[in-house]
């Protein structure tokens, strides 16, 4: 069963990439695969499972349980809420769209756009692309500015072409956002980046990544566009808004979406409880200043006539191939392929940049939701950031890489091959132009501020933020009681480098540890790696006791290190931000 789990994907996967050959619409297929390989998980029973860890747990404290009710009320339950998570935040984004553009209200931005050169046009909707990918998503973005080429642009190949380069800036407009694409979203909810630090780290590969595709074309594109004949205003309604009324729910659609993140850091509640809170006051505002209109007009510019029109397909497809992933997510699947990647490329850049390329082949969606399960990296960790820009760009090497490029390939139809031939070679440069400047930022340790000021905030309920915080950093400490940390009393580097290490190898839970200590220039090493199990009790408040290899440390909420339980200066492993390099672990 468990074989067979990854060739019902397989075959899955394909259908869902050759929707157009097969004229069978991808959500069809992505729900049918995702309650397929439920059905193939709770036929396999128990062995099926790498880790059984978590089905362990749930008999014990369950009295009578088994294998079917712990994959009915506890493991697709979880997974379930997850996801559910993500499909009310796009929905409720998705609607506040869709009525800001009932109500004409992008017609604010299109208006003010006059020029027909083509540079010069290419680089302001490209950068107002970028903006609005951001603030919004990707998706409507591209959707909206599709609509926009069509008042601007009357010649199909140049439509066509502009539209390319719309998919690009989309996708990299949304890479930096922690709303901007599905992918981030994913990833923010998750709690895997936070919104300041995802803007900060990713904003500059992204634009780069828009950046020099258009830098190249500023060189070779010529000449001016020709203007659509008769009015340029977008489509109108049965009853036109007021000016009024399109700046009102503009500025109330645009400000909803902005406050989600601010919602989500003020309150630490989920963020589609913000975003169906913007929705809320939309529908209250739109039923007020409607309410004397007739039922026609009224239900076009409401909510209600609104919701027919979102695509809910795409929200449905979003279930049934998360829901698919997470039954390899429990069935271990992603474990095995986590293992693969660190023995055979080990690299988190190179293993970004691949999940990257290969979300311009397959949906990005579930790959990052199948990194997000192979993974266990803490908050605002450079792999999560770094996925985050890779599976954004990414999807723009071919346009049936991201949603923005099947919205835009359907709305214009967009040739497979001319987008390939025109667009995906700067799409690339662009991609890799943008990774690479990623990298150098990171590795400069440029956006760095202040590392040892950081705050560190761990929940000492959790028994698994407890295990990724340990095993995630260095601790550092001095060799001598007389020094401090990293350098003696003589300038010299010095201290005690001290790594945690846990391996789980078929059902088994190893524990290690690599301990380098520099001292008068010399390096020695001590070592060992077992399997032995991590006991961690409530030791008061705010300090747990951690038996780790029959060595008993103290850890506090503020991610201090003892060896002693009075927590004593002498006895520290002072926090240092340095990630854990696997390399480095001996296993001997």
């Amino acid at each position: 069963m468990f074989i067979l789990m990854v060739i019902v994907f397989i075959l899955g996967y394909a259908a869902i990439a050759l929707e157009h050959p097969l004229k069978v619409n991808k959500t069809a297929t992505a729900l049918m695969l995702g309650v397929a390989l439920w059905v193939l998980l709770i036929f396999g029973g128990q062995s099926i499972l790498i880790d059984t860890s978590d089905f362990k747990k749930y008999l014990e404290e369950i009295v009578g349980g088994n294998f079917v009710d712990w994959i009915s009320h506890h493991a697709l339950r979880h997974h379930l809420g997850e996801i559910s998570e993500i499909i009310f935040f796009l929905l409720g984004a998705m609607t506040i769209v869709e009525l800001v553009d009932s109500h004409e209200g992008f017609r604010i931005i299109t208006e003010k756009i006059k020029t027909t050169k083509k540079v010069k046009l290419l680089w302001i909707l490209s950068i107002l692309t970028f903006f609005m990918s951001a603030a919004l998503d990707n998706l409507t973005t591209s959707i909206v500015m599709v609509a926009l080429l069509r008042k601007l642009i009357a010649d199909k190949a140049d439509r066509w072409f502009f539209a390319g380069m719309i998919i690009v800036a989309a996708n990299a407009g949304g890479a930096w956002s922690p709303i901007g694409d599905v992918t981030t979203i994913m990833l923010w909810i998750a709690g895997d980046v936070t919104t300041l630090n995802i803007i900060i780290k990713d904003i500059f590969p992204s634009l780069v990544s828009m950046v020099i595709p258009l830098t190249l074309l500023s060189f070779t594109l010529k000449g001016n566009v020709r203007r659509p004949g008769g009015s340029t205003k977008l489509e109108n309604g049965p009853d036109p808004t007021t000016s009024f009324e399109r700046n009102l729910i503009f500025f109330l659609g645009v400000g909803s979406l902005l406050f989600v993140p601010v919602f989500k850091t003020v309150t630490h509640l989920p963020p589609y409880l913000g975003m169906l809170w913007g929705l809320g006051l939309l529908w209250v505002v739109t039923e007020i200043i409607h309410k004397s209109k007739n039922d026609d007009h009224k239900t076009y510019l409401s909510v209600v006539g609104v919701l027919r029109k979102v695509d809910v397909p795409s929200v449905l497809f979003f279930l049934g191939i998360l829901t698919a992933v997470a039954a390899l997510q429990t069935a271990g699947h992603l474990i095995l392929l986590a293992d693969f990647l660190r023995e055979y490329v080990g690299n988190l850049y190179v293993i970004n940049i691949i999940i990257g390329a290969l979300s311009s082949i397959v949906d990005n969606v579930p790959l990052v939701a199948a990194a997000m399960g192979m993974y266990n990296f803490p908050p605002d960790h450079y792999f999560w950031e770094f996925l985050a820009y890779c599976a954004g760009t990414g999807g723009s090497l071919l346009i049936i890489g991201s949603a923005a490029g099947v919205a835009v390939m359907g709305m214009e139809k967009i040739d497979f091959i001319w987008y390939m031939k025109k667009i995906s070679l700067l799409a690339l440069v662009g991609y890799l132009a943008g990774a690479g400047a990623y990298v150098l930022q990171e590795e400069s340790g440029i956006l760095d501020f202040g590392e040892q000021e950081e705050v560190v905030r761990i929940d000492l309920n959790s028994r698994n933020e407890i295990m990724t915080y340990l095993t995630s950093y260095e601790f550092v400490a001095p060799v001598e009681e007389t020094e401090s940390a990293n350098v003696d009393h003589n300038g010299e580097e010095s201290g005690i480098y001290l790594h945690f290490i846990k391996i789980m190898e078929k059902g088994e839970n190893y524990l290690g540890y690599n301990k380098k200590t520099i001292k008068d220039g010399e390096e020695s090493w001590d070592g060992v790696i077992k399997k032995s199990n991590c006991k961690i009790d409530k030791h008061s408040t705010d300090m747990v006791k951690i038996l780790f290899l029959n060595t008993t440390y103290f850890l506090n909420s503020a991610g201090q290190l003892f060896e002693s339980e009075d927590g004593s200066a002498d006895s520290i492993f002072q926090w240092k931000k340095k990630e854990f390099e696997v390399e480095e672990v001996d296993e001997e």
